[in-house]
């Protein structure tokens, strides 16, 4: 999935579920993260302000302390 995809997919999930989208749009970030990395999913948490809307936080690593 490319950055211009993912923003296509959660306009969408916007438009459709309005306040009841996070789930979809998470479903997005998931596969954002796996394809690009944490950097494309914080440009897209602060694109659309996710975190306020959706509290959808930023990703600090794509790394875990296990």
């Amino acid at each position: 999935m490319n950055l211009d995809a993912a923003r296509q997919r959660i306009e969408s999930a916007i438009t459709q579920y309005g306040q009841h989208a996070a789930m979809a749009i998470e479903l997005v970030i998931n596969e954002v993260r796996s394809d690009m990395g944490r950097d494309a999913v914080n440009e897209l948490i602060d694109e659309f302000d996710l975190e306020l809307m959706y509290n959808i936080a930023p990703m600090e690593s794509d790394y875990s302390n296990s």
